[in-house]
């Protein structure tokens, strides 16, 4: 009988969103992935149970530093806003890519190219994606009947919710302010059985702080991946930013504004939104690794 040999690859956890430990949200980084299979990478995700796990893999195309695929409990997904820039970090970090002129990383995934800028500010160092063009439609007025029965409550009538496409899938609801989103408890099974429905990631909702250093409360909830609550959500914070955009509810010249999310579940982070003349949105933060070490199969 052979003997079968035991495979080890680096390994981080990387905390996004946040330059304190254990808070943000944690992101599983598993590098030289080349030889796992995706049946091998899904349980890794399983394993994990963080809201997302990427693998590191060789870029296919020159135009790439390297390739991320981007796994949830339960499945595989296009793109993602945290694991995007946790990996990016933990790159840098054990020294396996070279910044490109104006100090950028260019990131492939199925979703296409992503790109990474990082910066060195007085708070410490800032990494920034710059959001895949974003596919926005509205929700049925029957799928808004059941958000309502989903959420215990008639919905925000300023604005009527839609689902933004970004590679992950929001539906994306607004919300009279930040209290009420604070104070949301959503029916998750009834909610899982919405999202599997429609095809799409999750829910993401939002609502303004009238005055502060904090524009807006956000938070994501996709229970059909096997994640209740996001603790701080990339992709959800940029379908917001798409969102208001779309809708008119941002200034026409750009706007760069501060979201908190996390803080219902003891994740409390900071995400920096910008939203060009053109729409165009980035959103970045700190990060900060946590765990460092080999994970053996």
């Amino acid at each position: 009988m052979g003997v079968k040999m035991k495979l080890s690859h680096d390994y981080k956890v990387v905390d996004v969103f946040t330059s304190r430990p254990l808070a943000g949200n944690p992101v599983a980084v598993v590098f030289d992935a080349d030889g796992l299979e995706a049946e091998a990478m899904q349980a890794i995700a399983h394993w994990t149970n963080l809201s997302e796990t990427t693998f590191i893999l060789p870029p296919t195309t020159p135009a790439a530093d390297y390739r991320l695929r981007i796994f949830t409990p339960r499945s595989e997904l296009p793109f993602a806003g945290h694991p995007t820039l946790g990996s990016a970090h933990a790159i840098l970090e054990a020294g396996r890519a070279t910044l490109r002129q104006g100090g950028r990383l260019v990131q492939q995934c199925s979703i296409g190219l992503v790109d990474v800028t990082i910066e060195d500010a007085a708070d410490g160092r800032q990494l920034t994606f710059a959001l895949p063009s974003a596919r926005i439609k509205p929700l049925p007025a029957a799928d808004v009947a059941e958000l309502e029965l989903i959420l215990g409550g008639k919905l925000n009538n300023e604005a009527a919710p839609g689902i933004v496409n970004v590679g992950a899938i929001w539906v994306v609801l607004p919300m009279t302010d930040a209290t009420a989103v604070l104070n949301l408890r959503p029916d998750f099974a009834r909610l899982a059985a919405f999202e599997r429905r429609l095809g799409v990631t999750g829910l993401t909702v939002f609502g303004r702080y009238p005055q502060g250093d904090v524009a807006t409360e956000v938070r994501s909830f996709a229970p059909s991946c096997g994640v209740e609550e996001d603790p701080v959500c990339g992709s959800g914070n940029a379908s917001v930013a798409a969102f208001q955009w779309e809708r008119g509810l941002l200034p026409a010249g750009g706007v760069t504004y501060m979201a908190a999310q996390g803080r219902c579940v003891g994740r409390d982070g900071r995400v920096k939104v910008q939203v060009g003349v053109d729409g165009q949105v980035r959103v970045g933060g700190s990060c900060v690794t946590c765990v460092d070490g080999l994970l053996s199969l």
